[in-house]
């Protein structure tokens, strides 16, 4: 198979969450543990580094990874999901996985004659492992996919675990409160493994450190160390920022909800640094400035055009969407001019709760992206109408975008958002 016909089969044959939703989720590392010991557990070939959450798991893993680059390690990165490129998923140095690092792959688990079914997630995590093992990676950056105790990349033993944040989502599966939540979440600190926490308090504060308890190791909460003693945004979309960490520094990334993640990556440094991985100043202020050009991350506040400004931004679920608003918001009362929102979300997103985080003065443009998952156009029209906002439907992200530009005044701002899958139809 080509590679083209490689992705066919990978999409074809084997459930991927993202696309499918529930009949793709597979809780457990039985699967997970069997593949590892198949491929001859290439994930202790290499050192790696644990970051899970609900909210700014994706830009704390690319922040990290861009300073570890910066400081002359050869670094993996494995994410989820893809924008654009399936290949986005493994990246080392920035560089994505050949395509024949992927059929090699595919073709030699086909011939192996391996009796299991692994999911898309299962499949492709084992792919990046065993890249990253094949290509002698010093660091390998893992996001955990959903949850943390049962998720598949939990069979690593990090060097550090970082979980950013607790709020709602997936509570299908990892549960109907923020406690229980987090107690999935929490499942990825281990033993004699150090964790740093991004924010948390009350309960879920209490479930951290009950966790860390029970298996013997440390925990710092970012919230509470707060490394992040200065970060004023400027006309770039990024910040300015000051830390006893590494002093002055710049940090790319544009959004207000960035200033936590931030402080998360700092604390995050200061526990490497702790452990005895060698970090210094400079790389620090390198891999904040460059994480985009170092690790290709895309989607994070993302400024597509000026006149009028349009702005996409992967935010999803309830707690990333109430940051993005706010930011959006504060954007278009800078500006002067009037929101345009193209927005669509997948089918079992708690979308009631997120329609009353949504301005009333804007325009919609509603929409779907094009995997079985998303909610159709016309029934987001109808959920709208039930919380008396009006919004006219489209076929896809293309159509909308184009009439969301056709109606925009030089000083409007545009905003394209709502799920992970309307960004990427977007950018493809």
């Amino acid at each position: 198979m080509d590679y083209q016909q490689t992705l066919n089969w990978l999409y074809a044959r084997l459930p991927m969450f993202s696309r499918t939703g529930a009949a793709a989720y597979k809780p457990g590392l039985q699967t997970s543990h069997a593949l590892d010991s198949y491929f001859r557990h290439p994930h202790k070939k290499f050192k790696s580094i644990h970051i899970g959450g609900t909210n700014g798991k994706g830009s704390t893993s690319h922040m990290i990874a861009a300073i570890l680059q910066s400081q002359g390690y050869r670094t993996g990165l494995y994410t989820s999901p893809h924008l654009v490129d399936f290949r986005e998923r493994i990246r080392i140095d920035g560089k994505m996985i050949d395509k024949e690092a992927v059929v090699d792959f595919v073709r030699k688990f086909r011939e192996s004659g391996y009796e299991g079914n692994p999911s898309f997630f299962e499949l492709t995590m084992m792919m990046a492992f065993d890249w990253f093992a094949s290509q002698r990676v010093d660091y390998a950056v893992i996001e955990v996919g959903m949850g943390g105790r049962l998720d598949s990349t939990n069979i690593i033993t990090p060097e550090l675990a970082v979980i950013t944040n607790i709020s709602k989502d997936h509570t299908q599966f990892l549960g109907k409160t923020l406690v229980e939540i987090a107690r999935e979440k929490a499942g990825i600190i281990k033993e004699g493994i150090p964790c740093v926490v991004g924010e948390a308090e009350g309960e879920i504060k209490e479930v951290f450190e009950e966790r860390a308890s029970e298996v013997g190791t440390t925990i710092l909460f970012a919230d509470t160390l707060k490394p992040l003693q200065r970060c004023e945004p400027i006309d770039d979309g990024g910040f300015d920022c000051s830390s006893p960490i590494c002093g002055d520094f710049h940090c790319e990334l544009g959004g207000d909800y960035q200033k936590k993640n931030i402080n998360t990556v700092l604390t995050a440094l200061y526990e490497l640094r702790r452990i005895g991985i060698e970090i210094d100043d400079e790389a620090i202020r390198n891999g904040m400035a460059n994480v985009c050009g170092l690790t290709g991350l895309a989607g994070r506040w993302m400024k597509v055009t000026d006149n009028p400004l349009t702005i996409c931004d992967t935010g999803h679920n309830e707690a990333g969407l109430r940051y993005t608003m706010s930011q959006l918001d504060k954007t278009a009362k800078s500006k002067g001019g009037k929101k345009h929102i193209v927005i669509g979300f997948v089918a079992d997103k708690a979308i009631d709760d997120i329609i009353g985080l949504l301005p009333k003065d804007a325009t919609y443009y509603l929409t779907n992206a094009s995997i079985p998952r998303a909610l159709p156009a016309a029934d987001l029209k109808t959920k709208f109408l039930e919380h008396g906002i009006e919004g006219k439907a489209f076929a896809g992200p293309k159509e909308a975008v184009e009439a969301a530009r056709a109606n925009a005044m030089p000083d409007d701002i545009i905003y394209i958002g709502g799920s992970t899958f309307i960004v990427a139809d977007f950018l493809e």
